[in-house]
């Protein structure tokens, strides 16, 4: 990372070293310090430090993150309002349409998985609640994007980028905007196959105020069983009974 006027690189190291810790998922000194390009000494420094502070443990010689994150993400998560008022109806639409439902925000450009469900028989992809990912590689991510302005996708496009998850992704910003007016124009938001293969998703915004985070529901399943009929006669209108409940709720919370 590039330092800054206003920026201490300690700190920058810490956080990039839980970040590698979590997708290395435990990890000697060593082949953390070859990951990162770190000194063996430096590497053993901080992960030593984050022991001490409980924020990671030390099993068979490996480190791990350790389960006082997942404490600190719980309470981060039950602060939030967005997630008081939908939690239970993303269960209830998840019950209604045998399917994967998530409610998803925007924070700093990405995509972030704030609720999931899964109920018996669906498809499951492994996405983690709390998981930041690319905007365009999901209906949820593009329903988002859709409240945006051009100005303010492209902005997200340029900081971001636009890789490429699978075949059917999106690349190309021009092309992106040009999905992003169909879906303002139609009302709901489509994933085929864009980011992961087998998988498909339909996704509808969830109007919010000034101080809550542009947001989105949606609906996810086996590609066969997303027909259009299907998503047209009844996923689509559950979904958006479940966005107008979340709003009014929004509203009075």
């Amino acid at each position: 990372m590039t330092n800054g006027p206003n920026r201490i690189k300690a700190v920058e190291n810490v956080f990039e070293i839980v970040e590698n810790g979590g997708k290395l998922d435990g990890c000697r000194v060593r082949e953390l310090a070859d990951h990162m390009d770190l000194p063996k000494s430096t590497a053993h420094i901080y992960l030593k430090t984050l022991e001490d502070t409980g924020y990671v443990v030390r099993r068979n010689e490996q480190y791990q993150l350790s389960l006082r994150f997942l404490n600190v993400g719980g309470q981060v998560r039950h602060n939030n309002s967005l997630y008081q008022v939908s939690r239970n109806e993303v269960d209830d639409l998840a019950r209604t349409i045998s399917e994967v439902a998530t409610i998803g925000c925007e924070e700093n450009g990405y995509r972030v998985m704030l609720y999931r469900t899964e109920p018996t028989g669906a498809i499951f992809n492994n996405a983690s609640t709390g998981e930041y990912t690319r905007m365009h590689w999901t209906a949820l991510g593009k329903a988002i994007l859709s409240q945006k302005s051009d100005e303010e996708i492209t902005e997200i496009a340029d900081r971001h980028g636009l890789p490429r998850a699978t075949e059917h992704t999106i690349v190309d910003r021009d092309a992106l905007l040009d999905e992003i007016e169909t879906i303002r124009l139609q009302g709901y938001a489509i994933e085929d196959e864009e980011r992961v293969k087998g998988v498909k998703s339909v996704a509808v915004q969830v109007e919010s105020d000034s101080e809550t985070p542009d947001a989105a529901i949606s609906a996810a399943g086996p590609k066969h069983e997303f027909t259009p009929e299907r998503i047209q006669e009844e996923l689509l209108p559950a979904l958006q009974n479940t966005a107008n409940v979340v709003e009014l709720k929004t509203k009075h919370y």
